[in-house]
């Protein structure tokens, strides 16, 4: 009962003091906007809480698409106690007592008990260990929130006593439906649609997001006597230009090629000034890192070997630091990259040979590159035939296609950067196996 009351004070002292987002809050399941594959009718989250067997989840995805929203209303649902703790400031002390509490109310009254982590990627292996039991025993249910993928941050022990929700980005729709509510309660000031649908944008999927900045552009409207909200007071209430860049729409498949084909085309002023539109509409660095790293190998390949390490490094560090100082490590691997001499040919060959593959099968290796089992005798530890390289100085005439691909040539090296070498090198092998067994 005391547990009630201080919720609803709790209630009341949100709905007059809160943040505009914290007071738009869905009080029920069905105002939740956004996550229809999770709660639309016959989604499994969905009926896993109209049934009343709901059982320890995680959710992950990105902040402000209501995972902690629903996480509350699924405690409502099922009748449960709620309990928050933040990975951020909680430890090992912290999880134990509420553990305790929730043994003691289960055996007092029987009522189920929710603990609900925010950002439980951020737990310690030893703070996640002590979950585990009281997860399995059902002393908590445990909701977990992330906005990393749980695969790579959560242990796997409790992984396997938790079902997994992915949450998406919410849609530029959802996000006006969540506008125009929140305006339905400040009829003193208007709000064209064109500065919603900025607002909305500017949001880039994050509710919580677009909530503020309406509210700040709200109160900036009032102190200025104005009457209604323009694009004006949106970019000062934002403090920054914004920009129209939608991460579901065109203009991310658009400026995404565009970023790609700058750096192929060795124009590292474009890619920068493309990488800089993508951080400033919000773009996950990670996104651009992963590309970063197919680019590598796709677009440079071996004309410079190192153009991979250094990819894959920009995108370990783009891990490490985050916004906004990764910008400066994005920066660093697209001027390398974009500099880089360049060679699409491991990228056209493997796919010459998948082709080759797809259409007319797999074909059986050479004998002699066999494993020993399939040519009897042995020599040195190999089969009779095989030219052991390194007691030719490394090099001979041995055949390695299958005999029906024999000449056959997938690799096509470039005479760019370092490639030139292997060109070289490639054709005089090549011209010895000609004439070899």
């Amino acid at each position: 009962m005391e547990e009630d009351l201080f919720s609803s004070r709790l209630s009341v002292d949100l709905s007059q003091n809160a943040p505009l987002a914290a007071r738009m809050r869905p009080r029920t399941l069905d105002e939740v906007v956004g996550q229809r594959h999770l709660l639309g009718e016959g989604a499994p989250l969905r009926v896993a809480i109209d049934t009343g067997t709901v059982g320890s989840m995680i959710f992950f995805g990105p902040p402000g698409t209501g995972k902690t929203t629903v996480a509350r209303l699924v405690a409502t649902a099922v009748g449960a106690v709620y309990e928050e703790l933040s990975a951020v400031s909680s430890g090992v002390a912290e999880v134990r007592k509420v553990i305790d509490k929730a043994r003691d109310r289960r055996a007092q009254s029987g009522r189920r008990t929710v603990l609900f982590i925010d950002e439980i990627h951020r737990f310690s292996k030893a703070q996640q260990d002590a979950l585990l039991h009281a997860v399995e025993d059902g002393i908590v249910t445990l909701i977990g929130a992330s906005t990393e993928n749980p695969y790579f941050e959560v242990i796997p022990a409790l992984i396997s006593r938790c079902e997994l929700y992915q949450f998406e980005p919410l849609t530029p729709e959802d996000i006006r439906a969540l506008l125009d509510r929140a305006l339905a309660a400040a009829s003193d000031i208007t709000v064209p649609g064109e500065v919603l649908e900025l607002i909305g944008h500017a949001g880039l999927g994050d509710a919580r997001k677009a909530f503020g900045l309406l509210e700040r552009s709200l109160v900036l409207a009032r102190a200025k006597g104005r009457s209604s909200v323009d694009e004006g007071i949106v970019q000062e209430a934002a403090q920054r230009k914004l920009v129209l860049y939608d991460k579901q729409a065109d203009a991310h498949y658009d400026i995404i090629s565009a970023f790609i084909k700058s750096m192929r085309g060795s124009d590292p002023d474009a890619a920068l000034y493309y990488l800089a539109v993508m951080l400033t509409g919000g773009e996950d660095p990670k996104f651009i890192a992963r590309r970063m790293i197919i680019f590598a190998s796709e677009d440079i390949g071996n004309a410079d070997p190192r153009a991979l390490e250094v990819a894959i490094a920009v995108s370990r560090a783009v891990e490490f630091v985050g916004m906004p100082e990764c910008r400066i490590n994005l920066a660093h691997g697209v001027t390398y990259l974009s500099c880089a001499p360049k060679s699409n040919a491991s990228y056209m060959g493997i796919d010459a040979a998948m082709a080759e593959v797809e259409k007319h099968g797999a074909q059986p290796p050479p004998v002699v590159l066999r494993s020993t089992g399939y040519s009897g005798a042995k020599t040195l530890g190999h089969g009779v035939g095989y030219q052991y390289p390194h007691d030719d100085g490394g090099y001979n005439s041995q055949r390695y296609l299958p005999d029906k691909l024999a000449g056959t040539e997938f690799y096509h090296p470039t005479e760019n950067g370092l490639e030139a070498r292997i060109k070289e090198f490639l054709g005089r092998l090549r011209n010895l196996r000609k004439g070899g067994t």
